[in-house]
């Protein structure tokens, strides 16, 4: 039962990319199948949800600055893109769920920018979800959350993009995950000794290009790279199907002095599945963080701009912020994760 006078939260948290990145995008897992392996860290996506009695509708991104407001509707039209995920949700809850529209405050914030290559719209979805599912204790587990998450953005809202973020951001923790045909997915969370973890979270330095980019533009020329046969892009995301592989068993048994060899591998692999996915900026940093000593490195998510990753052997991640200072690059200090979506109720 709804309560008037709660607030319902939730958080989800933002993923790094280890490798495998593409291989969840349609339509290459539907006919290889995909594998990526990613780990979720201290940044997060966040929704509450305060119910209203007089059926208003307000949607409210306070980390974007954009307020809407809706008379009572059971469906807020979707043609407008400002705060469409926030829409799309909303509609697919009333729609599964309720059968009627409902008054309430959306509250979303996002701890990064977005198109930033951490999974940000995906995450911010499978928070929103989260804050419904904790508001109407919908009997729903991590794969159906994620699933709905992904129906919502990929399906209903016609976005671009891949599978991973959604379970990602609900499963939370250090995770290889296959892509198989007819949208199966299976979660293998991965059962790594912490000091393990804490010695990649040493070596391996987060950094923000300064930059965002529109990944639904590098996306579409990937899918359409699969589905024309191109053989240079097919060539290129088989390969790194199998970084995630290698990755996965450095990890498990500690041999984290081959991670920036297989970042490295992957890298020149995925450059090639499509344009824009690098640029000049992009590989200045590249190469100005090989010459400080990183052994390897990647851009987060679908490229272009955002996050990157490299790994720095001994003490070398201090030469490395060094070296980059100068091309803009931040570096983001971070924790990994192994909680997924969290939600609660408190008092207003």
């Amino acid at each position: 039962m709804i309560e008037y006078n709660k607030i319902y939260r939730s958080r989800a948290p933002l993923r790094i990319g280890l490798a495998g990145g593409g291989t969840d995008v349609s339509p290459f897992p539907d006919l290889y199948g995909g594998a990526i392996l990613n780990a979720t860290i201290s940044a997060f996506a966040n929704a509450s949800i305060i119910p209203r009695e007089d059926g208003k509708i307000i949607l409210n991104a306070v980390d974007r600055n954009e307020r809407l407001e809706f008379d009572p509707t059971s469906h807020i039209d979707t043609s407008d893109p400002t705060l469409i995920l926030q829409k799309g949700v909303y509609n697919r809850i009333i729609k599964d769920y309720i059968g009627k529209g409902m008054g309430l405050e959306l509250t979303t914030s996002i701890d990064v920018s977005a198109g930033s290559g951490l999974g940000t719209s995906s995450t911010l979805v499978v928070a929103i979800l989260g804050a419904f599912v904790e508001m109407l204790n919908l009997p729903l587990g991590e794969y159906d959350i994620a699933r709905l998450a992904y129906d919502i953005e990929r399906v209903d809202l016609g976005m671009a993009g891949g599978k991973q973020d959604q379970y990602a951001a609900t499963f939370g923790g250090v995770n290889f995950m296959e892509f198989l045909q007819d949208d199966n997915v299976i979660v293998n969370p991965l059962r790594i000794k912490d000091e393990i973890l804490q010695e990649l979270e040493y070596h391996l330095v987060l950094l923000y290009t300064q930059t965002t980019r529109e990944s639904a533009k590098i996306i579409e020329q990937q899918k359409e790279n699969i589905k024309n046969k191109d053989q240079s892009a097919l060539d290129a995301t088989l390969a790194l199907k199998k970084q995630a592989f290698m990755m996965k068993e450095a990890l498990l048994k500690g041999e984290l002095h081959k991670i920036g060899k297989i970042l490295d591998n992957g890298w020149q692999f995925k450059k090639k599945m499509a344009k824009g996915i690098t640029n000049d900026l992009i590989d200045k940093i590249y190469s100005s963080a090989l010459k400080a000593g990183a052994s390897g490195g990647k851009i987060s998510g679908a490229g272009g701009g955002g996050f990157m990753l490299f790994y720095c052997p001994g003490n070398t991640r201090y030469e490395l912020e060094k070296a980059l200072k100068p091309l803009g690059a931040q570096i983001v200090r971070y924790n990994f994760l192994q909680k997924g979506l969290t939600t609660w109720t408190s008092a207003q």
